[in-house]
């Protein structure tokens, strides 16, 4: 029986992170994680997204450590990519040139604190699913 799932390299995960608009941040606040969706940009190696005061940016700030998913495909050939690394607050200068970078959110546009992820480990899995019969 073979594995029907094949290891994306990581130029392939770049390509669907850049691909894709929205995904999802997790993050500890105190003792708990959380995973919410935000949409996002990738800015070279690095993944940014907009954010207004609450508890995903409390949370980017009192623990960096964060993990960012994306999945995609079709109905025979799903994927997953998976980012690991240090999120943190873009200022000054960082945050006029993020100003630049295609990145509107959907909702309110009171979301002005750009946060950065800092990616140190990236992975991607493409899945063949089982024909049935």
């Amino acid at each position: 029986m073979s594995d029907n799932n094949t290891w994306m390299n990581e130029q392939e995960c770049w390509e669907r992170l850049r691909a894709g608009e929205v995904g999802r941040l997790g993050y500890h606040l105190v003792d708990e994680i959380h995973i919410v969706p935000v949409n996002y940009v990738v800015d070279g190696e690095r993944l940014v997204f907009r954010t207004k005061p609450g508890s995903k940016l409390l949370g980017v700030v009192m623990d960096s450590d964060v993990a960012f998913e994306i999945d995609g495909g079709d109905s025979h050939r799903p994927w997953s990519v998976l980012a690991r690394g240090e999120a943190r607050v873009l200022d000054g200068d960082e945050a006029r040139q993020a100003e630049a970078l295609p990145l509107r959110p959907w909702i309110s546009q009171d979301r002005f604190t750009f946060v950065v992820i800092e990616v140190s480990t990236l992975t991607g899995r493409q899945f063949e699913l089982a024909q049935d019969g």
